[in-house]
């Protein structure tokens, strides 16, 4: 049960908004003024707070300042009747989750409030393995503190409960699939299939089968029915994984299922209707292809009616060292390897790096790192060529590499570079660097740029 502090000198309405967050099903504490409030978030673990603004000695805008400084991280929502543009923009700057104004709204408020809940929900499984469920820690964790990741717990916590189709967009290895399993495990289908087809793996003449499923004799090998991964989600969650490389013939029938939620396996007759969320996730432009005529206008308006933007690592490079120590805790518990850190060096070649290949590139980092460090610190020259260039460009000694180092290195930016002078267009940057799609998305897979 999630546990919510409500601060107000006003008696009445601690009363009041005890009674309506409990009969919610969330359990309340209660204080009068803001020292009181500052003690309780010290010494207790709250879900939320709903702080009043106007309190005498200590208002809520110092509170929060206080908690903020403190390094508290709990999702505040100040309570206001006096709704001034500067009391808002100084609110948000220090960090309030969000602000309400009496009267209130009761509706609005509990809304408020759920979402403040779910996004501390995901804040706090930063820290979480979860091995007690044996799952892969990948697919369930999100890391990150930093404003930008925090404004993606936001949206995750608004569109989670609401039953919209969400376009997830960020480049490769920002954690798009993360995000997708959030939101379903924080939506009323958290209980019921997650789903994930990867649209770029399938090949084309299997796609509509994979989707729709197919009946015996559909085709030469179809020796039974099968299933079809929508029906097999059926009051679940589907994740469509790379949209963008989709043809257009199966653009077109997945655009008729998002508009009837109804379609026939292939070779079949028989009109089947399931209940899934369609959830899609890509790393292309998908307005840009509209203009371009390769992706249909109308498949993409009925996709993108919320989007959840994944920053790339360098624009939060804040959260680094965080993120190396969940990998740290991960792999040397895997490898059974002692290692603690980073030095102080190594870690600044990392905050100088670009990570082009985000957050996976950055886990494949901290794995090879405790493969090959020698002692308890991971020292710069246990770090790949590309991250010591830097060094070695200012002057410092460089490590010596083995000749398959430097060529992987080579071949890696090689391959990054056509890539993003093909829009990630797996197809078109195999066919310029003369490799077949199987062999590029090997070469991605080894070099963390998928």
């Amino acid at each position: 049960m999630a546990r919510i502090l409500v601060v107000d000198d006003e008696e009445s309405v601690c009363r009041m908004l005890r009674d309506v967050l409990t009969d919610a099903g969330y359990q309340v504490e209660l204080a009068a003024d803001g020292r009181q409030a500052l003690e309780r978030i010290t010494g207790v673990y709250y879900d939320a707070v709903l702080l009043d603004i106007r309190m005498p000695e200590l208002d809520g805008v110092q509170v929060l300042e206080a908690v903020r400084q403190n390094g508290g991280q709990v999702p505040i929502i100040l309570m206001t009747a006096y709704g001034t543009t500067e009391t808002a923009i100084r609110a948000m700057k220090l960090g309030a989750f969000d602000y309400v104004l009496k009267p209130f709204h009761l509706e609005e408020l509990l809304l408020t409030v759920k979402r403040a809940v779910t996004m501390q929900r995901l804040a706090a499984e930063v820290t979480t393995l979860k091995e007690e469920l044996g799952e892969d820690s990948r697919l369930d964790t999100i890391i990150g503190r930093s404003p930008k990741m925090q404004q993606v717990y936001k949206c995750i916590g608004k569109v989670a409960d609401r039953n919209v189709t969400v376009l997830i967009q960020g480049e490769s290895g920002t954690g798009k699939e993360l995000v997708a399993r959030a939101i379903h495990r924080n939506s009323r289908r958290w209980n019921q299939p997650f789903v994930k087809i990867n649209c770029a793996t399938i090949p084309e003449n299997l796609l509509e089968s994979e989707l729709f499923g197919h009946e015996r004799g559909a085709f030469t090998g179809a020796v039974g029915r099968k299933l079809g991964k929508f029906e097999l989600a059926h009051r679940g969650t589907v994740l469509l994984d790379e949209i963008g490389e989709l043809s257009p013939a199966t653009q077109a029938k997945l655009l008729r299922f998002l508009q009837e939620k109804e379609f026939e396996r292939v070779g079949g007759t028989e009109t089947i209707r399931v209940d899934v969320r369609v959830l899609a996730a890509t790393n292309r432009n998908l307005q840009r292809m509209v203009e371009e005529g390769t992706f249909r206008e109308d498949l993409f308006f009925r996709l993108n009616v919320v989007t959840v933007a994944l920053p790339p690592l360098r624009e939060r490079k804040e959260d680094i060292p965080l993120l190396v120590e969940y990998f740290l805790k991960k792999y040397t518990r895997e490898f059974n390897k002692e290692v603690r850190g980073f030095s102080p060096e190594a870690m600044e070649l990392l905050q100088r790096y670009d990570w082009p290949g985000n957050v996976r590139e950055l886990e494949n980092l901290v794995e090879r790192a405790v493969v090959m460090a020698d002692g308890p610190v991971v020292l710069p020259g246990d770090l790949p060529y590309n991250l010591q260039r830097a060094r070695r460009e200012e002057g410092a000694v460089a490590p010596r590499m083995t000749l398959k180092e430097i060529v992987a290195d080579v071949e890696r930016e090689v391959i990054l570079r056509a890539l993003r002078e093909h829009d990630w267009n797996r197809t078109a940057t195999a066919a310029a660097l003369g490799l077949n799609r199987r062999s590029l998305y090997a070469k991605m897979k080894e070099y963390g740029l998928l």
